[in-house]
């Protein structure tokens, strides 16, 4: 298994930060990493297909197709609330079986606390060593950063 992954602290409520999160046309607005979001409507819900525009650090570009496949906004869960979203990669290489990746973003906010954002992606199957990991994790951390300051200045 090949694991990107990165995590943040974020001074925002976590139904801010999620807000952002599930805002496919907002995107363009905020996102280094992931430019554009094509999806059917405005909110992600579970079973959307989507495309996301990656770009990297370098300036490439990546036209990635997903199926969105968990939308939990954010509940309490005992003393802390917590949210999820997660899409799992379908391009064609998915199809063939080469790679499988699915990516999970979490959220989790004790009472009176920061948000705590956490993502990762686990890339399985004969291609998976061939995914540009240095790139995927670079656009994660520069995902996670904007995604702070976009929460943490609308407040």
């Amino acid at each position: 298994m090949i694991r990107a992954e990165s995590s943040i602290t974020i001074d925002a409520p976590i139904e801010r930060v999620w807000a952002a999160m599930i805002d496919a046309p907002g995107y363009g607005a905020w996102n280094p990493f992931i430019v554009r979001v094509d999806a059917p409507r405005p909110t992600l819900a579970v079973g959307d297909d989507i495309v996301l525009h990656v770009r990297w650090e370098d300036g490439g570009a990546f036209a990635s197709p997903e199926r969105v496949v968990q939308v939990d906004a954010p509940a309490a869960q005992g003393d802390v609330t917590r949210a999820a979203l997660a899409y799992r990669f379908t391009g064609w290489i998915a199809r063939l079986g080469l790679v499988r990746a699915t990516r999970v973003q979490t959220l989790e906010q004790p009472p009176g606390g920061p948000t705590r954002y956490h993502t990762e992606e686990t890339f399985r199957g004969a291609f998976a060593p061939f995914v540009p990991l240095a790139r995927v994790r670079a656009g994660f951390r520069r995902h996670a950063e904007a995604l702070k300051v976009r929460a943490e200045s609308e407040g």
